[in-house]
């Protein structure tokens, strides 16, 4: 029962999260029902429910019956599934709770940043407070103290890093938002003495994994402009459910 409540608020929490990404980029109040993107038409409750409302309107419109976008479905999908693994691997623990935010961060940046080429700091202001709180109750307010130092210092040296960038290549390397999400970082992997070094990791760690995008991205699309953010969020989500395994490779070299 509780993973199927689990499962079931993921999905609820994917949907708001899509809201969320999808309208405050363009500065639409996400306040009030939400309408087709095709027609206009305002959506009924029965529209609205998570995952089953797409599959039951054959992911149509009710009302103009022209297609609703997968990303819909998927979003609610991977959320509930995000939420539920979580539960499995951490159980209900504040490590959990971190996670979830965490995860939340990570879904809004990527739709955000993708579609927008925007981190948004509401949610980055959001899940920084949040942390530090759960941080609190989990290790005393001494070693949060020193994880708001690390993310401090994290997010200086992602702004050297972006200086230094521009110089290079004589225009703007990162944006603003990839350069706050490093303080999140930092704040999150600051769980020891060698907390900077986890987050420089997640930063290098991030390059890796957007490695084959940007690839594939400048061959396919010539496209120079690619967003780090998601790679960021997913490298810190990562590092954060195998903290000790990276910590021990750490300390090993």
């Amino acid at each position: 029962m509780n993973s199927l409540l689990i499962f079931v608020i993921g999905a609820i929490m994917g949907s708001f999260y899509l809201c969320i990404s999808m309208r405050l980029p363009i500065n639409k109040s996400i306040l009030g029902r939400s309408c087709c993107d095709n027609c206009g038409e305002e959506l009924k409750w029965y529209e609205l429910i998570p995952i089953l409302s797409y599959i039951f309107l054959l992911g149509k419109c009710h009302h103009c019956h022209k297609k609703i976008s997968i990303l819909y479905l998927v979003i609610e999908v991977l959320s509930a599934l995000l939420f539920l693994s979580g539960y499995l691997y951490f159980g209900l623990t504040i490590k959990y709770a971190i996670y979830l935010v965490l995860v939340s961060l990570a879904i809004i940046i990527f739709i955000t940043d993708f579609k927008y080429m925007i981190i948004l700091d509401s949610p980055l202001i959001i899940s920084s407070i949040l942390i530090i709180i759960l941080k609190y109750f989990e290790v005393g307010f001494k070693n949060t103290l020193w994880s708001i130092v690390f993310g401090i210092a994290l997010f200086f040296t992602m702004y050297l890093i972006k200086l230094f960038g521009d110089l290079i290549f004589k225009r703007e390397s990162l944006g603003g938002g990839d350069i706050k999400l490093a303080f999140v970082i930092g704040l999150t992997l600051g769980y020891s003495v060698i907390g900077y070094e986890l987050g420089l990791i997640c930063i290098i760690f991030a390059s890796f994994l957007a490695l084959p995008y940007a690839v594939a991205s400048l061959y396919l699309n010539k496209k120079n402009e690619l967003p780090y953010g998601p790679f960021l969020i997913a490298s810190l989500v990562i590092m954060f459910i195998f903290f000790d395994k990276f910590y021990n490779l750490l300390i090993f070299f």
